[in-house]
């Protein structure tokens, strides 16, 4: 049987794989520490979970516009103006499954055949797969710990053909913690309008934001900017609704919003009906859980980076927001353990998951392979104990 050659050009989640294998080997009794997962390890806010209980007591369980209900889009519209000096109507904003499911509307709207994506490496590991999909090219532009992971106009410039389409920003960043500045995001967006590009800019990150630094979104630094850009945002990172799925897009455009409608009622139809109704009290209600797991973060991100730095070998940089570190590796490459050459970011990542049951991901899933992934988005035990067992497992190679 012959299936789509497209399908067979997807790479499986790298992220999800290591998880998965985690999960495999603490199923078989086996104590495994998990730096792996991107989502919090707090439990949703009361608040929240007290508005899906008495959405499913009121009968509020029916299919909703495809494009969201009223009440949320309004609280996402007052949500933008409140923390982003952005003024959207109801027709700008989309409702869907997942900021994930946002991205994949925004590409399939905006895509023709061998349309060119500009994003910086090392990036999200489902944009270049989503891009993909959507019969897209991604044009990466390599980015170092030198320039803190950010890619500049002149990047731009040399990545720029005939071709491309739009740029796709992420700040704060999975997998690097990076937060761009307002004159970065400027910059970039004096670029797009010069080139007549779209801005994608995700920043379902922008709540977990650490020492005193402010997120700007780009879409707020001039009309042009607005006109030009997709927001893509969601409840799963800063109100710990991982598995409540629920993501949102807002554009000045209404006739593309219209369009990732289109495309959503042929898909999956409309989110959630109750988690829609949780996320109007999440974005409307109380926020001091939210603050409180901020403040956590970012003293388990202060203790990680701080950590990995006296660990001989590796390094990091300290991360400005999100909950990850990457952690770079390049100098064990060519030492062995067990008669096993660590080569790249994978043979460190099986090494360190068989020898010391220690889950990280591989660089190479965001496009560099020098370093490896850790979340923070775990208890401090787990993150001592964690860092305990790599600086143990490093100084078994040889």
């Amino acid at each position: 049987m012959n299936f789509s050659k497209k399908a067979g050009q997807i790479a499986a989640s790298i992220t999800l794989e290591i998880t998965a294998k985690a999960d495999e080997m603490k199923a078989n009794g086996i104590n495994v520490i998990g730096f792996g997962a991107g989502q919090p390890d707090f439990n949703t806010p009361k608040n929240i979970r007290d508005a899906a209980i008495y959405a499913i007591e009121n009968g509020y369980t029916k299919y909703t516009p495809v494009s969201g209900i009223k009440e949320l889009k309004m609280a996402i519209c007052d949500k933008f103006k409140r923390d982003n000096n952005l003024n959207y109507s109801l027709s700008n904003i989309i409702v869907s499954t997942g900021a994930k499911q946002c991205l994949s509307d925004t590409f399939s709207a905006l895509l023709n055949p061998g349309d060119e994506v500009i994003l910086s490496a090392p990036y999200w590991v489902t944009y270049p797969e989503l891009i993909k999909l959507n019969d897209g090219i991604s044009v990466i532009i390599n980015t170092t710990e030198e320039n803190h992971f950010k890619l500049s106009v002149d990047d731009l410039e040399n990545a720029y053909t005939s071709k491309t389409k739009a740029i796709l920003i992420n700040s704060p960043s999975n997998p690097t913690g990076t937060v761009y500045t307002e004159t970065e995001l400027k910059a970039i967006a004096e670029f797009a309008k010069e080139k007549d590009l779209f801005i994608i800019s995700d920043e379902i990150y922008e709540k977990l934001i650490y020492d005193g630094e402010r997120h700007v979104s780009i879409a707020s630094l001039s009309q042009d900017a607005f006109n030009r850009t997709v927001v893509i945002n969601g409840m799963s990172k800063s109100y710990a609704m991982t598995g409540w799925r629920l993501g949102y897009a807002a554009s000045g455009s209404s006739e593309f919003i219209k369009l990732m409608s289109h495309i959503q009622a042929h898909t999956t139809s409309n989110a959630n009906s109750i988690t829609q109704y949780a996320s109007v009290e999440a974005l409307n209600g109380r926020q001091e859980e939210l603050h409180s797991m901020v403040t956590e973060f970012e003293k388990r991100r202060t203790y990680m980076s701080k950590r990995v730095n006296n660990i001989t070998g590796i390094h990091c940089l300290l991360p400005k927001g999100a909950f990850y570190v990457m952690m770079n590796i390049s100098n064990l490459f060519g030492k062995e353990i067990n008669g096993v050459k660590i080569n790249n970011s994978v043979d460190f990542s099986k090494e360190l998951l068989s020898e010391n049951k220690v889950a990280v991901v591989p660089g190479t899933g965001f496009g560099n392979d020098n370093y490896v992934r850790l979340s923070y988005a775990t208890s401090m035990d787990n993150i001592v104990k964690g860092l305990d067992e790599i600086e143990n497992f490093i100084g078994k190679l040889r």
